[in-house]
């Protein structure tokens, strides 16, 4: 029998497990120094094969639907930043200023790749444009996303710790040698790598999960071995998910609305609403690590654990709304 679209995944089962694991048995000391260093090298290799495997062709092939595409991207960048400045002065004093920031970070994130494609493929939507979309809002976002988080922290004042320490010069030099060089290195050498890449993706995808698994726990276990997690209690959690359920269904919404004021079709309205909603937990992770090194990345990344097991629950419900809704559509034609 198998598990309805709606209830988590065996990847988010394992990363719910790995950060209970990290609040019972935190590492600490030299091995974490080694776990640390370790999944540095593994996160600028999970880059490499993200620019291997992207072909530049479909790259291409797609941007001729630059109205899709920066549709999506201005929800992504735009839409998402400004509705989190705008929810700030309501949540910061219920939530504290470090998970504030884990908020802030959640919406300068770029789209999802894979569930994105999936949740459109299964929803009837144009999946060329959503490979495309997704593809290039991750390009983007190595660059878009510190220098959004960077522009969001200053402009507020505030810190991880919430002492206004900001984003400093060595996040973006982090960024650049383990996100944006492997990446380009990958797509350099993409016409030999990637056919073999594609063709071996259901081996490497236990590998990409395995760095992010890793990188999980040594956040969260960070966190629990400074003691950061004794202000936390179930009523800070359940303000978690419910802002990500207003924010969901503010961009949600809004991406339905905007799709059908400009004429899009409605397989080219599925991928908008897919690749427009949803943020990325695979990329997210090991960006936190970079960009906030040295601060409590553990609690910087509660927000988006939040936020992307509740998208992945609404959108696999909303995707059979619209396969539905398409199978009836043929049926009466």
């Amino acid at each position: 029998m198998t598990r309805p679209a709606y209830l988590p995944d065996n990847f988010v089962l394992t990363l719910t497990g790995c950060v209970i694991l990290a609040l019972l048995l935190p590492i600490r000391g030299a091995p974490a120094e080694w776990l640390h260093t370790a999944t540095n090298l593994g996160v600028a290799w999970l880059f490499f094969l993200h620019g291997a495997k992207l072909s530049r062709q479909a790259v291409v092939e797609g941007l001729l639907h630059w109205r899709l595409h920066l549709s999506v991207l201005a929800t992504t960048y735009g839409v998402f930043p400004l509705l989190g400045l705008a929810m700030w002065p309501l949540l910061q004093p219920w939530i504290g200023p470090t998970l504030m920031i884990g908020v802030l970070f959640v919406c300068a994130l770029p789209s999802t790749v894979q569930s994105s494609i999936a949740f459109t493929s299964l929803a009837r939507g144009n999946v060329a444009a959503a490979v495309c979309s997704a593809s290039i809002s991750n390009v983007a976002g190595i660059v878009l996303t510190p220098l959004l988080m960077a522009a969001l922290v200053s402009g507020l004042g505030l810190g991880a710790t919430g002492q206004g320490q900001g984003l400093s010069w060595s996040s973006v030099q982090g960024i650049v040698s383990l996100l944006l060089a492997p990446f380009v290195a990958g797509q350099i050498a993409q016409p030999w790598l990637g056919g073999w890449v594609r063709r071996h993706a259901a081996i490497l995808k236990p590998l990409d999960q395995g760095i992010i698994l890793a990188v999980v726990y040594g956040a969260f276990s960070e966190a629990m071995v400074q003691g950061l997690y004794q202000q936390l209690g179930w009523g800070v959690l359940a303000i978690l998910l419910a802002w990500s359920a207003v924010l969901l269904a503010l961009v949600m919404g809004l991406l339905v609305w905007g799709s059908r004021r400009l004429g899009f079709a409605r397989a080219d309205e599925i991928a908008i609403v897919f690749c427009g909603s949803k943020k990325t937990l695979a990329s997210g992770v090991p960006m936190a690590q970079i960009l906030f090194a040295g601060q409590p990345v553990g609690l910087l990344v509660l927000p988006i654990m939040v936020f992307h097991q509740l998208q992945l629950m609404v959108c696999a419900v909303l995707a059979q709304r619209y396969a539905r809704q398409a199978e009836t559509a043929a049926t009466e034609a």
